[in-house]
């Protein structure tokens, strides 16, 4: 299916238009010219309505378009576009793609020359600034007269799925990187006690270093050597995500929202808590409705994705009394509780209340985003007075925003106070401690 958008006229009839109108000033001088003038104009007219009849007697190409099954933000992805020239004779055009908003491509317009009958495949880039489901629709095709006087725009359908999601590939480098180092530590701390929070794995031979409480006395005495215990943390446990789809929520630093970045650290923190053996599960509030009960095994990756990748935040307040009800009712459990949000200086008394519910069958986690623009203003430097009642107005915001995590600390939930950038690398480093503590 196919519309016109217009036909305009091509640089050369341009260039033929301005040489008649010279001309025409000139038999105005020279009046003998003006037969030749005439002429010349009737011809062009001709010519003109030749190629207008050629250009929409002209079958108009196809076109099909194949994008990824799944592509990631700030990421270019290739698209194929195949098209098919239905014509006996050759055609030039240009081709525009026809984008919704949150993508853009990397060739805006693309010059193509099909033979008779050619069908042929075209690789364009695509680039994704938002996350989620996208629908394409069109592309637009300039279709040049063979007189390459008129070009004649056309809209043709190529329908097509974008499926956008969070790429948190920048940050894992790092925050992989971070984690991995601090399994390791934990593995020789593992072997060297046993907590509350770590199970049995296997016996091994005794290394140097290891305690006498990890010597295997019955095995040592069977094989006439030391034998040590080896333990690692407690599998089987549950780790919900809370996560606030709020205004709060709605910010953004850089290519970046403090959503996107939330998503960065609840893909790195489900990756390393099914590396442990340990189910992840979602619910989101004050935004798109979304519950995933914990799920573990070599689906439950993909499971979270496809939940929370088209999340958008919303304008709603945070409504944490809500979300921790419905949480009550769906997770009898026990289990670790992630709440993702931004709290602010009023906070103080509200949340560690409607936290309190789930402090009696769960252990609560706030991770709060703190907004990079804090620190920076507080490493600005004094210049005048304006200035300096600013910085006096922020300590008493961040003085305020601390009491509400000295609050929530104080009814034992704990507690990460965090840039948005940070959040990843922290709050997998965080679920370690816990894991190492014997806390969950």
């Amino acid at each position: 299916m196919s519309s016109t958008l217009g036909t305009a006229p091509r640089p050369l009839l341009v260039h033929l238009l301005f040489a008649l109108a010279l001309m025409a000033l000139a038999a105005a001088w020279w009046p003998p010219l003006g037969v030749v003038w005439a002429a010349l104009t009737g011809l062009l007219l001709v010519l003109v309505a030749i190629d207008a009849a050629l250009l929409y007697r002209r079958p108009v190409p196809t076109v099909q378009r194949s994008l990824p099954s799944a592509m990631s933000i700030g990421e270019w992805h290739e698209q194929t576009l195949r098209l098919e020239n239905p014509a006996g004779s050759g055609v030039r055009l240009m081709l525009a793609d026809v984008l919704p908003e949150g993508l853009e491509a990397r060739e805006p317009l693309v010059e193509l020359a099909l033979a008779a009958r050619e069908q042929r495949r075209y690789s364009l880039g695509l680039r994704a600034s938002k996350r989620g489901v996208m629908d394409l629709q069109y592309v637009d095709l300039k279709l040049i007269g063979g007189l390459a006087l008129l070009e004649r725009t056309l809209r043709v359908s190529a329908p097509g799925e974008a499926r956008v999601y969070p790429n948190f590939h920048a940050v894992a480098a790092y925050a992989l990187m971070s984690a991995e180092r601090r399994q390791a530590q934990l593995g020789v701390h593992q072997q060297r006690r046993r907590g509350e929070g770590l199970e049995f794995f296997q016996l091994r031979d005794y290394r140097e270093g290891d305690s006498l409480r990890q010597v295997d006395w019955k095995a040592a005495s069977r094989r006439n050597q030391l034998i040590s215990r080896e333990y690692r943390e407690e599998q089987n446990q549950q780790i919900i995500f809370l996560l606030d789809c709020g205004r709060r929520m709605h910010s953004r630093d850089g290519a970046l929202t403090h959503f996107d970045h939330v998503l960065n650290a609840v893909l790195l923190l489900t990756w390393s808590a099914l590396r442990q053996g340990d189910a992840v599960g979602v619910q989101t509030f004050s935004g798109p409705e979304r519950w995933l009960p914990p799920r573990r095994g070599g689906s439950a990756m993909n499971d979270v994705l496809n939940t929370v990748f088209d999340l958008q935040t919303t304008e709603a307040p945070s409504d944490y009394a809500e979300a921790v009800t419905r949480l009550a009712q769906r997770q009898r459990r026990r289990a670790l509780v992630v709440l993702i949000t931004n709290l602010r200086d009023d906070d103080a008394a509200d949340v560690p209340v409607a936290l309190a519910a789930l402090r009696r069958t769960h252990l609560v986690l706030v991770a709060s985003l703190r907004e990079p623009a804090l620190d920076v203003a507080l490493d600005a430097p004094l210049i005048d007075l304006q200035g300096a009642l600013r910085l006096a107005g922020l300590h008493h915001y961040l003085d305020d925003r601390q009491r509400a995590h000295q609050s929530l600390r104080a009814r034992g939930v704990q507690t990460l106070d965090v840039t948005p950038a940070g959040l990843p690398a922290a709050l997998v480093n965080k679920y370690l401690d816990i894991k190492r503590a014997g806390l969950l």
